[in-house]
């Protein structure tokens, strides 16, 4: 913003706040101007947060602040507006903490290496969550569907998988896993601030049925990179097609990437072209970069540690089950995971079972038993209800409710039911645990009957038990507190790409 911006751009703001009658003291931070207004509906945020220079505005409940983003400039704005209300409006004791408050902020910021990473880490767990709150009620709806479905198709025999009833309802459940991609990149462009239409075309280009069919081709002959094969070519580039339902980092990255691609096309683009041309170049170069760039990527790590894994199940089944029971849900959250399961269906088509899906199993019950601790503990309403659903989904099978919506949100709950989920796991691992069919979780315990192992089934249920109990203790001491609820920073508004500082 050039100076001779700040006096018209001051006006506009105390236009947008609701005039200055509406204006009881205005103080600053270091990157906002804060208002305290009479009456905070009459602020148009819309407005305010499109005038030139404005990085945002929002209405802080909490601090009763109407807060607006500016950078560096703001103390150059303050003082135009301060001209504009006159000295009635300054509280200078009041901006002093301000600034002192979000100087503490920044300093608290990493200062070498490792800090920096685990900053980086939070950003995106912030940003993965945020992106998943807005449709963690249909993930659980549907995970419960899909559980209930199990039940009656698989457990109880009242519908035939080979009916159209069965059919449908599946659907229904399946729905929205399989279009996953979709929803995340419409909810995590609106975070991202990045055009969440063009995002949400990118997520339907990954599970578009031509791109699905490339994965699901047969591989024989093709060649491969470190036993990755090379399934397709752009441009005469061979890429790697993965499995992309389901995921939702591609589809976070995309939304990341599209912010600074749009706006740059929005610089160059001439206004008559923009509306269509903008959207389109987008869209192809986005997309491009995640098919060429992400897709192999992540197929490259999830081979080397589906191979880790594999090594680690045939050396020593109970060590297998403490590093798979402590660490596979955190190949969930990223997508690495999809390597993993062609080891399950090659174990169940050979021999009919799977040693490795035994262990796995642990993981989903884990963050089932801390969402559940999370409700018995709690005393708001709204996170009852989320943690309760959480967990049903998650004894159901579909842990992304759970992992979503509660536990990676308060952090320490992932990790203490993770806990769990190691213990049962290398108990299980140690008692030589085996599974024989795809439904996990304690809705799957048909799968654990054995007809050469009639113990089996015991194992499961003792392992599941132990998995349940310590993960619930652990969550319920040490994992989650009501205070975590009010302390947490509103990942629906983390944003990766540009951290403002609050």
């Amino acid at each position: 913003m050039a100076k001779q911006d700040y006096k018209k751009l001051a006006s506009d703001i105390i236009d947008g706040v609701g005039g200055a009658s509406n204006v009881d003291k205005v103080i600053h931070c270091i990157t906002r101007l804060r208002f305290y207004l009479k009456d905070e509906k009459k602020a148009d945020t819309a407005k305010v947060s499109n005038l030139p220079g404005i990085a945002g505005a929002v209405y802080n409940a909490a601090l009763g602040q109407y807060q607006v983003v500016i950078g560096p400039a703001v103390t150059d704005v303050y003082d135009e507006v301060v001209a504009q209300l006159g000295d009635s409006v300054v509280d200078q004791a009041a901006t002093d903490q301000a600034v002192a408050d979000t100087q503490a902020v920044v300093e608290k910021r990493p200062t070498n290496l490792w800090g920096w990473i685990v900053y980086a880490f939070q950003l995106l767990v912030g940003t993965i969550t945020g992106s998943m709150i807005p449709i963690i009620g249909l993930l659980a709806a549907s995970g419960i569907l899909k559980g209930f479905l199990t039940l009656f198709t698989f457990n109880l025999g009242w519908i035939d998988v080979k009916s159209t009833t069965y059919i449908i309802i599946n659907a229904m459940g399946d729905s929205t896993f399989y279009f996953l991609p979709i929803l995340v990149g419409y909810t995590a462009a609106k975070q991202l601030k990045s055009d969440p239409i063009v995002v949400a075309a990118i997520g339907g280009v990954l599970v578009h049925p031509t791109i699905a069919a490339l994965w699901e081709a047969p591989v024989k002959g093709m060649t491969t990179l470190f036993g990755i094969p090379l399934n397709a070519s752009f441009f005469g580039i061979p890429v790697h097609i993965p499995q992309y339902s389901f995921s939702i980092f591609p589809i976070i990255f995309a939304a990341w990437l599209a912010r600074p691609v749009g706006n740059w096309l929005k610089k160059v683009l001439p206004l008559s072209l923009r509306s269509i041309f903008q959207p389109l170049f987008t869209l192809f170069i986005v997309t491009s970069a995640v098919l060429v760039l992400m897709g192999p990527a992540i197929s490259l790590i999830s081979s080397g540690l589906a191979a880790i894994i594999n090594f680690l199940v045939t050396s020593n089944e109970a060590i297998a089950g403490l590093v798979i029971g402590a660490f596979y849900q955190c190949l969930v959250i990223f997508g690495l995971h999809w390597m993993v399961i062609p080891l399950i269906s090659n174990d169940i088509a050979l021999t009919g079972h799977s040693v490795l899906n035994g262990l796995v199993n642990f993981t989903m019950i884990a963050q089932g038993a801390g969402a559940l601790a999370v409700w018995a503990k709690t005393k708001k309403t709204d996170i009852k209800s989320l943690s309760l659903a959480g967990a049903l989904s998650g004894f159901a099978g579909v842990t992304e409710p759970a992992m979503y919506g509660i536990n990676l949100k308060y952090g320490r709950v992932f990790w203490m039911a993770s806990i769990g989920s190691a213990v049962g796991a290398f108990i299980a691992g140690l008692m030589k645990i085996n599974m024989f069919g795809f439904t996990g979780s304690w809705i799957g315990f048909p799968s654990f009957f054995s007809k050469t192992n009639p113990n089996n089934i015991w194992i499961f249920v003792i392992a599941s038990t132990i998995t349940t109990i310590v993960s619930f203790v652990c969550v319920y001491f040490w994992g989650f507190k009501d205070s975590d609820v009010d302390q947490v920073r509103n990942v629906e508004k983390k944003n990766v790409f540009k951290d403002a500082v609050s």
